[in-house]
């Protein structure tokens, strides 16, 4: 998992997503993070939040409850031909709505005060998300020789692990509904950064090999699409919590 194909993978399915697509999706959630979390009124904040995630979410239940119904049905070749056009896509569109949805998300929630004493939560969620996203990507791409892997694992287990060190002594009780919403947060993070997107790039790199095989992308890309049906059902739960959290406080 060398720096350069990762790198050139990136490249890769960006000229294939359509670059104009890529860097448009990319700079946009950029800029809608940046400005809720900076200047945006409450309100402003808000929309981002729930418009990234009902994108987020609406986006994984259709993939899952729609189109991965509908491409088993075919031949592999005619559902590897869908997954080729619709991977590269999807590689740049939903880290970014996750990314957008979960830190608007938390610091949203310390705005309107259902989040106090936050710190030693959000750096118990790092770790406990950090760490087995990194694990699993090693495992996923074989990289855990690999020196320059070995050096981000131990930055991240090193850098969270202190950060949790060092305010665990001022970490107090939350509400259950807070603990619920970070445990799928966490989950959803582990299984979008550790499963999905390591599956859009192994499909990548099937179509892009001297014999592409039809059958692995179909499987692959079908596997992403279960896990982005469970990905929505978990979102939808986070809803209801999320609604609980804000109209009931517990």
């Amino acid at each position: 998992m060398s720096t350069t194909t990762i790198r050139g993978t990136v490249a890769g399915l960006g000229r294939r997503a359509n670059p104009a697509f890529a860097g448009g999706v990319v700079l946009v959630a950029v800029c809608a993070l940046g400005y809720a979390l900076t200047v945006a009124s409450l309100q402003h904040h808000t929309y981002v939040h729930v418009m990234a995630g009902v994108l987020w979410t609406g986006i994984d239940l259709f993939i899952g409850a729609v189109l991965g119904p509908v491409l088993g049905g075919l031949e592999e070749e005619q559902s590897a031909a869908v997954f080729e056009r619709l991977t590269p896509k999807t590689a740049f569109l939903l880290p970014s709505l996750a990314a957008v949805t979960i830190a608007s998300g938390i610091v949203l929630a310390q705005r309107v005060g259902l989040f106090p004493n936050a710190e030693p939560w959000i750096a118990l969620f790092t770790l406990v998300t950090l760490v087995p996203v990194l694990l699993l990507l090693g495992w996923r791409f074989a990289a855990f020789d690999d020196r320059r892997w070995r050096v981000a694992f131990a930055v991240v287990a090193v850098g969270s692990g202190a950060w949790v060190a060092t305010t665990v002594g001022s970490l107090q009780p939350t509400t259950p509904a807070v603990l619920v919403s970070l445990a799928i947060v966490a989950v959803l993070s582990i299984q979008g950064f550790g499963f999905l997107l390591p599956g859009e790039i192994r499909m990548y790199r099937e179509m892009i090999a001297d014999d592409p095989d039809p059958g692995v992308i179909a499987a692959i890309g079908q596997q992403n699409a279960k896990l982005g049906g469970v990905q929505g059902i978990l979102q939808l739960v986070l809803i209801l919590v999320m609604v609980y959290l804000r109209y009931r406080g517990f």
